[in-house]
């Protein structure tokens, strides 16, 4: 009996152990055009698409906007075809597998961002059919949390469908509607103005981050850093346009409902925590019982001391810690403004401000705009985070 339920026990415990995946290391230096392209070559897979996110917006800040693209086009292609296709998914739902071993797509304000630059760039491109595209599938992406009462609303998506619809001559009202009746932050969205041919794509302030808390870590949090930055003013050919925050990502974050792997891993705790109870009771209930001078009753505690110690190791061998890998470049705000400058070179200062409305110096973007004669947009990408001065 000794032998066969230690055994038994010794068995499980190496099947748990064979479970176990050795993660590749990466040597990080801390910049991130460095730092990603080694880490999508040679780190873990699962991790590619979330360092292509990073990636891409480090990209645009830099005004590299061809290698954003190419990030952006190969980590929305892995998003489109993720949904039940992906085995380490399906592994993470089950009791030993961490969530954070499947591939990461991200939150769906995550996702959200990836569809957001790809048609900020499609429109610098002169495609604002794919820009309008890519708003709508972010929307999309935005109603795919459980519960009703915040999909969908996000102020920008819908008021650059209906630009993106008015510049192709179609009839954007219902988009802006959509997009006036959501606007809480500042002030309504001007009106679509077909000749405004130089288009401001704003951010500004630290993005969210995720942490985990719960008794397992199975509960997924998100923490918003406070952002210095408010608003910010566009300087132009003498015109002054004040821009502030119409989608706040924190605000996105934060109210993004349920999913699926809440329950997967609030499951994976009861679970836990019960094989835990019950590997405790049986060690000590065991342990008494093979104290006994009687043969039978020890063989029976002993059998009861091996399957409680086996139920502990089941139990510390499952993981309903929450995946709190994060898209940790993103912006707190997300703002846009449109103007009409005659074909040529222009000179464009952004200065943001603080919560006092006081510039901050140290964030000042100067920009050198060439607008073409061809009628096409121009689109200019500013953020807080930029390097400048640029010519776009």
């Amino acid at each position: 009996m000794k032998t066969l339920c230690f055994a038994f026990g010794a068995a499980v415990l190496l099947f748990l152990c064979g479970c176990v995946t050795h993660v590749k290391e990466i040597n990080l230096t801390g910049d991130i055009m460095v730092d990603g392209p080694n880490a999508i070559a040679n780190g873990p897979p699962r991790d590619k698409v979330l360092w292509q996110y990073r990636t891409a917006v480090a990209a645009m800040r830099r005004g590299n906007y061809q290698m954003s693209k190419e990030m952006l086009d190969h980590a929305l292609l892995t998003l489109g075809g993720i949904y039940g296709k992906d085995k380490n998914a399906q592994k993470a739902r089950s009791y030993f597998a961490e969530e954070s071993r499947k591939t990461f797509i991200g939150e769906p304000y995550e996702r959200v961002m990836a569809y957001y630059y790809r048609g900020i760039i499609y429109w610098m491109d002169g495609e604002p059919d794919n820009a309008r595209a890519c708003f709508r599938s972010g929307q999309i992406e935005d109603s795919s949390s459980e519960g009703e009462q915040y999909q969908g609303d996000y102020v920008l998506l819908d008021y650059l469908d209906g630009l993106a619809s008015v510049k192709l001559s179609d009839d954007g009202s219902d988009s802006y509607k959509r997009a006036e009746n959501l606007c809480k932050n500042f002030r309504k969205p001007p009106a679509y103005d077909k000749n405004a041919n130089v288009l401001f794509f704003l951010e500004f302030g630290p993005g969210p981050r995720k942490y985990a808390t719960g008794r397992y870590r199975e509960e997924l949090r998100f923490t918003v850093p406070p952002s210095p930055v408010h608003s910010a003013v566009i300087t132009v050919e003498g015109r002054t346009i004040t821009v502030g925050p119409y989608d706040d990502l924190g605000f996105q974050a934060t109210t993004r409902g349920g999913r699926v792997m809440d329950h997967v891993l609030a499951n994976k705790a009861v679970f836990k925590a019960t094989t835990d109870a019950a590997g405790d009771v049986g060690i000590i209930g065991g342990a008494i019982a093979a104290q006994s001078r009687d043969h039978t009753t020890q063989d029976v505690g002993l059998g009861i001391l091996a399957a409680g110690i086996v139920t502990k190791i089941v139990s510390g061998a499952t993981t309903p810690a929450a995946d709190t890998r994060t898209w940790d470049n993103l912006p707190h705000y997300l703002s846009f403004a449109a103007v009409e400058l005659p074909p040529g070179q222009h000179t464009a200062t952004i200065e943001f401000l603080n919560r006092d409305g006081q510039p901050m110096p140290n964030l000042t973007k100067n920009i050198t705009i060439n607008v073409p004669d061809d009628k096409h947009d121009k689109v200019v990408f500013v953020s807080d985070a930029s390097v400048t001065p640029q010519t776009i």
